[in-house]
């Protein structure tokens, strides 16, 4: 068959599937659908400070682009200061960024578990680290979501150096994972804890900085993932563990070798969001007070959503049909809330994805029950 025959077979399978993709900019509608938690991503003093930065960093005349990847001309003074004070603030010896929390998984798992080793992922971990996988050479398999006694039942099949993967908390169900019951099988069996931490940080922790937020904790973790595209509100990841852990990334993850750095101005952004996270006591309290208020008056309109205490909430409607039709009519009551479809979660699983804000009002959040109960 002809190439553009199989593209158009393949794109008229996605629409009868229901399943179908496109570019879509909601204008004026109430954000219940993005990942900027704590509102970073709208703060103008954070702007300003990232501004401020970025004039007084010691390569002044690179304001605009990177120039080439790190290993090239795309090396300069504001990636070690950001990466030193990120380290830190996570309780690690060094962190290394990337482009993306998509890219650094593909970067960690495609060069750090070798031939012969094994990787023990929760069954409902991110696209990314799957893809990150697909790219080793180690066998992987998968445990039941959440569950350690699953988890330690797979030693007798893993091999060599064994990696656990799952995140703090799930972008699909919004649960947190029972991370010290992980660590204990990770302690028992001389395993190697990775955790992805992309939808903890800026929600939970003594600084805002995630589940993982004291030293005893990180020190039992082999790697973290940290994303900054959700709650710091800027672009990029890091990924924090040890000076060796960093050495080898620099040396043999393709993705980082391989990717223009990012420009001074995304660093600055970072720089300025971390240094305000332990500050936004107000921006946090408004958030927990927010869910608190979603799952109670859930619970009064005797709507059902998945287990969560997170900023994300879901609504399963199976059926991608059904959900899509459902996401619609509530931005056409002025919601900006997204339909998340099989295959991006299992069929029969399809939901409605709400993420709370700091900055969601009270009477948002009231509407949007009244709303969602006169559809169910």
């Amino acid at each position: 068959m002809e190439l553009n025959a199989i593209l158009q077979y393949q794109l008229l399978k996605r629409k009868e599937e229901g399943n179908w993709r496109e570019l879509k900019y909601n204008k004026d509608l109430i954000d219940f659908s993005s990942n900027d938690y704590l509102g970073f991503a709208r703060n103008s003093n954070l702007k300003l400070k990232a501004q401020e930065i970025l004039k007084n960093h010691e390569d002044s005349n690179r304001i605009n682009g990177a120039t080439g990847s790190r290993l090239i001309s795309g090396q300069y003074p504001l990636y070690e200061k950001v990466e030193k004070y990120i380290a830190s603030f996570h309780h690690a010896e060094s962190a290394l960024i990337f482009n993306s929390g998509y890219n650094a998984n593909l970067g960690f798992f495609s060069c750090i578990p070798q031939k012969g080793d094994t990787i023990l992922f929760d069954r409902l971990i991110h696209a990314s680290i799957h893809d990150g996988i697909r790219l080793s050479k180690a066998q992987a398999m998968a445990f039941k979501h959440n569950n350690a006694k699953h988890l330690n039942e797979l030693k007798e099949y893993a091999t060599g150096n064994v990696f656990v993967v799952a995140e703090s908390i799930y972008s699909m169900d919004g649960d947190a994972a029972p991370i010290e019951e992980l660590i204990k099988v990770c302690k028992k069996n001389a395993w190697y804890l990775v955790i992805d931490e992309a939808h903890a940080l800026g929600v939970y922790g003594n600084k805002n900085g995630g589940l993982i937020d004291n030293k005893s904790l990180a020190d039992a973790c082999f790697a973290r993932l940290y994303t900054f595209g959700k709650a710091i509100g800027a672009h990029g990841a890091a990924i924090v563990g040890s000076k060796l852990l960093t050495d080898y990334l620099i040396n043999f993850s393709r993705p980082f070798i391989y990717t223009t750095a990012l420009p001074p101005e995304a660093l600055a952004s970072i720089q300025a969001a971390y240094q305000y996270l332990p500050l936004a006591n107000e921006e946090s309290e408004c958030l927990r007070k927010n869910i608190q208020l979603f799952k109670e008056l859930m619970l009064q309109n005797q709507i059902t959503t998945t287990e969560s205490n997170s900023a994300i909430q879901c609504m399963l409607i199976p059926g991608n049909e059904q959900v899509n039709r459902t996401a619609i009519q509530l931005q056409s009551k002025g919601f900006d809330i997204r339909a998340i479809r099989s295959p991006t979660v299992k069929k029969g699983s399809e939901r409605l994805r709400i993420c709370l804000h700091s900055f969601n009002s009270e009477e948002e959040i009231k509407n949007l029950i009244n709303a969602c109960n006169g559809l169910f």
